[in-house]
């Protein structure tokens, strides 16, 4: 093959190219996809493409795997070495769940992006999370834009790998639809009930919406599991023009909790934390803290996918 192309074919720049694609070789994509598969353990058993992993450790995809760290915690590869944690990081690039604005795809990348601003001790509490935690960040969970359910698979996987191996995980989203299959993956390790508190101004407790599991579905789902029963289900901050109604029904008639911004600011909010740890702990064995971002009122934060005013101030919420 000539190492220019091919002046006298009216392709020659396309025909030469072809060629010129034939003689690379892929000795190093195939070593990087079994480090992947290695490192970032198999993928779901719905997926399949087998040269996909549950943990992003190579070129794809795309808008996921930049290797900054929460608050520049080290980053540990091998997620097989995770059992030396006591809380591990790791982001859930999904936006196929939600049904307005996308973008939270990137939300992984933004928050750690974030944290470079801020160190690991607060002034306030007198916490210095780098030496009262043994931190990692092991990545993002390998996705799969447009289809909701094998995203699921993986964020269940990952999910109960990490609990698996007695580690605190943290979530870093991704849009709500997350919440369900998060609880999934980890309902089946623990011994009892799992109690949520979850803030937020819109319930996310219809069954579907648009005829799929979507960011505002996740605790109708959730709480079917048996040991995460609705009654464990604290909401804080619901309120606002843009919760439905057969949402509203499922909480009423499954019994869970609901706190409306007037509530926090009428007990007062030491008040609030203490009912909802006390009904989220009732009979538990876990509590799973889901927060979203849109139950600070949205003059704080134009930017989310659903912005709805009238929410907690950022100080009530902190």
């Amino acid at each position: 093959m000539s190492d220019s192309p091919d002046p006298n074919l009216p392709n020659a720049e396309g025909a030469w190219a072809q060629q010129a694609e034939a003689r690379l070789g892929d000795r190093r994509l195939r070593e990087e996809i079994d480090r992947g598969l290695s490192y970032g353990l198999e993928a779901a058993p719905t997926i399949n493409d087998r040269t996909i992993s549950t943990f992003v450790r190579g070129e794809k995809p795309h808008f996921a795997g930049e290797r900054g760290t929460f608050l520049k915690c080290p980053f540990v590869e091998d997620v097989n070495e995770v059992d030396d944690a006591e809380v591990a990081i790791f982001g859930v690039p999904l936006d196929a769940g939600a049904t307005y604005r996308p973008g939270t795809r990137f939300g992984p990348q933004g928050i750690r992006r974030s944290t470079n601003l801020f160190g690991t001790y607060n002034y306030e509490s007198g916490v210095d999370l780098r030496e009262q935690l043994n931190m990692v960040d092991i990545g993002d969970v390998f996705t799969i834009p447009g289809n909701l359910e094998k995203s699921f698979d993986q964020i269940s996987q990952a999910m109960a790998h990490v609990v698996q191996k007695g580690v605190m995980p943290v979530v870093l989203g991704g849009d709500h639809s997350i919440g369900f299959p998060t609880i999934r993956g980890m309902a089946p390790y623990l011994d009892g009930n799992i109690g949520i508190i979850h803030f937020d101004r819109h319930v996310d407790t219809q069954e579907t919406d648009l005829d799929e599991r979507m960011h505002t579905t996740p605790w109708f789902h959730a709480t079917n599991i048996k040991n995460a029963p609705a009654t464990n289900l604290v909401q804080i901050g619901i309120g606002g023009w843009q919760s439905p109604r057969e949402g509203v029904k499922v909480g009423r008639e499954r019994q869970s909790t609901v706190i409306t911004v007037g509530d926090v600011e009428r007990v007062g909010v030491e008040k609030i934390a203490e009912i909802a740890l006390e009904t989220a702990w009732k009979d538990a064995k876990a509590v799973y803290l889901s927060f979203d971002i849109d139950v600070i009122d949205a003059g704080f934060v134009p930017g989310t996918g659903w912005p709805e005013p009238g929410g907690l101030l950022p100080r009530e919420a902190l």
